[in-house]
Formats: structure tokens, sequence, C-alpha cells
């Protein structure tokens, strides 16, 4: 790898905000939590966001317009697959430089990084908007709802770049210890989305009604205002990754950060997909059992979703503090932070399973309907499936190190072994015994199974002295 220029006399032009932002100091359980809690509020927002939204739409619209947009969300994901692997490699490249306190090439990484999503984006708005009929058509869009989708994913098409931006920009943020500030305008962004969308989406008022349009609009809308105001927050604030002047070049990808970005960025999101892959076959061996059942384990899926999202927090701050911890060679605290970041997911996973079995019938009854004959078959599968997601959470917070060392194949290996050969193996060769309680079950041997590989890797340690040579020479 090209050795980048040496920090210029400005690097250390704001070392009170670089203070701010230093994760190698202090209590290490309280630093990481600290961290780590508005990444998880800004997730729950987000959920939430999506959820109320849901409700407008199906309310106000009926089925076939919440079925586009179900359609459409999942195009969505796979584009957001690869821009969450690319700004998630930014946050530990900027990581590892605001650690050594180069700031400068913090700010070059974090350019890179916002240059190579924008271009990305634009193209794929560009491509998207052009050929939605031929994509919407190539997935069976039914055709009660092919008109809304069309309409609906045209314009989320649009607004990628506002999106993408948005995610990039936080998640650099994040590598120089700033989680505070992405939050506040998520808040901002979230509550303009839950107000727009019924005034537009019905006409409410002096707005027009657009129908499924005016949900689109309405997201586009609090997603320019967000960015919008991030952007003006962080040169107002002076936040140690702002760009003036010749600073300004930096948005032109440079080579040797690119190599990196795209290089361990690809795979990040791959995990995404490989994930993604697992659930979906899961969710075909679900239908299987006929529609009672697949209407379990959708409301499951959405009370679950809550559930991940401590560990999905928690391994992002990982990633974060110790990719500065890299920088700074301070590598003596690492394993700490790991082991720190393991036990906190397993208390906070602990207690929301523990209120989740306690009161798991009314907060079903939320999604299937009092009389539903669903409920009873969700509280069955939860109790045998739920703990999968303590162990997994472990794997969750492992993967944040291994990503911080840019060990980006291990994690898709220990996925593919675990989520497929032995998750699925379990499920065919147990089947014949206990019927449908081997596809429950089986989520529990795949999580303990991703758990025991990921520590016999991460026990290796062969990788981080790989690693670390190759980032003490760049």
């Amino acid at each position: 790898m090209t050795s980048p220029p040496e920090a210029p006399a400005d690097a250390h032009e704001n070392p009170q905000a670089i203070r701010r932002g230093d994760l190698t100091n202090g209590p290490i359980r309280r630093t990481l939590l600290l961290f780590a809690l508005p990444t998880l509020l800004g997730n729950v927002l987000q959920s939430l966001n999506a959820s109320i939204n849901t409700v407008w739409i199906g309310r106000l619209l009926g089925e076939a317009a919440l079925a586009a947009t179900t359609n459409s969300n999942i195009v969505m994901f796979l584009v957001f697959a690869a821009i969450f692997g690319l700004s998630m490699a930014t946050t530990v490249r900027v990581g590892q430089h605001f650690g050594a306190r180069n700031l400068d090439a913090a700010r070059r990484s974090f350019g890179t990084g916002v240059g190579l999503c924008l271009i990305v984006s634009l193209v794929v708005a560009v491509i998207g908007w052009a050929g939605a009929p031929q994509l919407l058509a190539l997935m069976k869009v039914p055709a009660a709802s092919s008109d809304f989708a069309l309409t609906y994913l045209r314009v989320i098409f649009l607004i990628i770049p506002g999106m993408t931006l948005t995610t990039m920009i936080s998640m650099g943020m994040r590598g120089s210890g700033d989680a505070r500030t992405p939050l506040y305008f998520q808040i901002l962004a979230a509550v303009l989305d839950i107000v727009f969308n019924p005034l537009l989406i019905a006409g409410i008022g002096p707005f027009p009604k657009l129908g499924i349009a005016g949900s689109a609009i309405a997201t586009a809308l609090a997603t320019v205002t967000g960015l919008t105001g991030m952007i003006a927050w962080i040169y107002w604030k002076d936040l140690p990754l702002r760009l003036r002047g010749a600073e300004l070049r930096y948005l032109i990808p440079a080579r040797e950060e690119l190599r990196f970005i795209v290089g361990k960025g690809l795979p990040m999101g791959a995990q995404m997909l490989v994930i993604s892959g697992a659930g979906l076959i899961m969710l075909g061996l679900v239908n299987r059992q006929g529609l009672a059942t697949t209407a379990a384990y959708g409301a499951l899926l959405q009370i679950w979703n809550y559930i991940q999202m401590p560990s999905l927090a928690i391994g992002a701050a990982v990633s974060a503090m110790v990719a500065q911890h890299i920088g700074a060679r301070r590598e003596d605290r690492v394993d700490r932070i790991g082991i720190d970041g393991a036990v906190s997911n397993l208390m906070m996973t602990g207690v929301l399973i523990a209120l989740l079995l306690a009161f798991d019938e009314p907060a079903l009854r939320l999604f299937l309907g009092d009389g539903s004959a669903s409920v009873a078959m969700a509280r069955h599968i939860q109790w045998l499936s739920i703990w999968s997601f303590l162990p997994f959470g472990v794997t969750i917070v492992l993967f944040g190190t291994l990503r911080a060392y840019g060990v980006v194949l291990t994690p898709i290996l220990v996925l593919l072994g675990s989520m497929y050969a032995a998750r699925l193996g379990f499920y065919w060769l147990a089947y014949p015994a206990l019927g449908t309680d081997a596809l429950w079950i089986s989520f529990n041997v795949g999580s303990t199974v991703s758990m025991a590989l990921a520590l016999t890797a991460y026990a290796t340690g062969s990788w981080r002295v790989t690693m670390r040579e190759r980032i003490v020479a760049a």
C-alpha cells in the first residue's frame, strides 16, 4: 500500500475536538457504552420510523400500496448493503488515522469515502430511475401493486444520493469518536418523516394528496433536511472532519484510500447479504408450514429486530474504538474492549429477552390481533429460538474487532459455516425426529456454532500480527 504523506502542520489544529473524540483513554466499558448508546438509539428510532410509516401506508392506501413498498425496500436493502460496507470501512480508516492524531489523513480518508459514495449513488440513481419498470418486472411484482411500486421506487431512487451521503457522513464521524451529532439529525429526519407521511399521502390541510408518492416525498424532504442540517452543524461547530479550501480536493477519491475502502468495504457489505440470504431461506422453510406459522414468524421478526440492536450498536462501537487504539499503538487494551463489549451485550440482550418473555403475549397481540390463533404459535417459537441472540451477539462484537484490523473474509466464512452448513444441516437432519421444532432449534445451533467459530478465529491471533504489520507499513 502506498504510504500516505506526512501529516501537515495543521493536523493538530483542533486539539480540543480531537480530545473530545478520543476513544483511547478512560475506563473502557464506560467509554464503549457511552459511545454505543447514540447508535443504539438511532437504530431504534429508524425502526420505529419505518414501522409508523408502514402503518400510515397500510391504513391510508391499503394492502396493494403496502406490498409495493415491501418490494421496493428489498431493492433498497441491496443498495445499502454495499453502502454500509463502504461506510464501515471508512469508519475504520478514519478511526485508525484519528487514533494516530493524524487529522489530515483522517480527512483524506473521509473525503474519499464521501466522494466515492456520491459517485456511486448518482450512478445508481440514474440507472435505477430508468430501469425501475424492468426491475419490478424481473421481481414479478403483482399487477395490483406494480403502479404503486413504480411510483414509490422512482422517487426513492432520486433520493438515494441523500440517503447514502447521510450514512457515509454519519459513519465517518463515528470513526472520529462522534456518535452524538448523527443522532441529533436522525431524530430531526425521523420526526419530519413521521409528520409529513400522512399529510402528503392523504392531502391533509394545505398539503396536496399525493398517495404513495407522498410517502416517498416525505422521506425525501426529511432526508434532505437532516443531511443539510448535519453538514451545516459540522461546519458551524468546526468538527474535525470538515473539509475546507484545498482539503475539498480530498473528495476526489485517492487511490491508496480507495484501495482500502473498496477492498475492505465490499466484503463487509457481503456479510449483510450472507445474513439476509440465510434469512430468506429460513422464510421459505417457514412458509412451508402454513399461513398461521408464517404470520407468527412475521410478527416475531418485527420484535426480534429490536432485540439484536444492542449487538449491532456495540459491534459498530467496538470497530471504531479498536481502530483508534490501533492508530494510537495502544493494542494492549484491544482484548479488553472486545471482552467488555461482549459482556455488555450479553447483559443488555439478556434483559431484553427477559422482558419480552415476561410480556410476550401482549406484545405479539399488537401485531397479530387479540383473537389470532398465531399468538400461541409465536410464543412457542419464541421460547425455543430467542436464546440464539445471546451467542450471535457475541459473534457480532468479535466481528467488530476483526473489522477494525481489516479482517473481512473470516467473518464471511464464519457466517457461511454457521448460518448455512450448521443451521440448515441441523434442520434437515433433525426434522424427521423433531418436526417443525427442528426449524426453531436450528437458530440456537447456528448461533452457537457462529460464536464458537468466531472465538476460535479470534483466539488464533495470527491475523492480528499480519494486519498490524500492514497498518504500520501504511
